[in-house]
């Protein structure tokens, strides 16, 4: 299969590490002019250097704070600037503080609330010019949680069911332009989050992590966490030109872990 993926321009937001940076990854190894992005500047510039390395594709790097509107538009901008007109936006953030309702005060909301859904909007909106005039592709990274909620992540559970609601309208709103708009939902996927997830767990239950991912492991059919490399390739689908007739659709990648229909 053809991903025709060859030349295109592809913003992927917080891709340092994670599955930001692994999404990256397959986007440049099948040839994509791909524009990193993190508030992190060593980790930035490592991932930078190691995807050079691959030797295919084409690759750029700005550091960028996603919740300031300033940076957002000086991002879209240097993109357009250094690889061209963009034609693919992958939508990422770092997950906000674990916790319950009771943890948490407006401040903490209001800055859940511009990391993990306004930075979402404000990106759109600077992209959605170029993916005006030729089509392209929007993937929302979400999580599991838009399906069953996960116990002490209130600020994820709230917002990234926004994420939802967003890809949804916008899926319909700019259909007739040819632009496909989804939302990619992971799992137990094994970065660095969901590890510190189960520390995090692991402390209030007075438990190993060890533990923790022992338990969760059993509540996943195929008896892993899945790998960073594994969701990359289902988002490279979906951004690529074999994909031309799935949009406003949440595509899990969890193993089997969502037992909801």
């Amino acid at each position: 299969m053809d991903l025709n993926l060859e030349g295109k321009v592809a913003l992927v937001v917080a891709s340092s590490q994670g599955l930001g940076k692994a999404i990256a990854t397959q986007l440049v190894l099948e040839g994509a002019k791909v524009m990193i992005t993190s508030n992190d500047g060593p980790g930035l510039k490592a991932a930078y250097e190691e995807l050079q390395a691959l030797g295919k594709g084409e690759v750029a790097h700005f550091e960028a704070d996603i919740t300031k509107a300033e940076d957002i538009k000086a991002l879209v901008q240097y993109t357009r600037d250094t690889l061209g007109k963009i034609d693919i936006l992958i939508n990422n953030a770092g997950g906000p503080p674990a916790g319950g309702f009771e943890n948490f005060n407006d401040e903490d909301w209001q800055k859940a609330y511009e990391l993990n859904l306004l930075s979402y909007i404000r990106l759109i909106r600077e992209v959605l010019p170029d993916l005006k005039q030729k089509g392209g592709r929007i993937i929302n990274l979400a999580s599991s949680s838009v399906k069953v909620p996960i116990p002490n992540l209130i600020l994820s559970n709230t917002f990234r069911m926004g994420v939802l609601g967003l890809s949804k309208s916008l899926a319909e709103e700019l259909a007739p332009y040819n632009i496909l708009v989804n939302t990619v939902a992971p799992g137990r996927i094994a970065t660095e989050r969901v590890a510190h997830l189960d520390r995090v767990k692991a402390e209030k239950l007075g438990i190993t992590p060890e533990e923790v991912a022992a338990q969760s492991r059993k509540t996943i059919p195929l008896g892993r966490y899945g790998e960073p490399e594994e969701f990359a390739k289902v988002v490279t689908f979906l951004v690529s030109e074999a994909c031309t007739f799935v949009t406003g659709s949440t595509i899990f990648v969890d193993g089997g872990m969502v037992k909801a229909v």
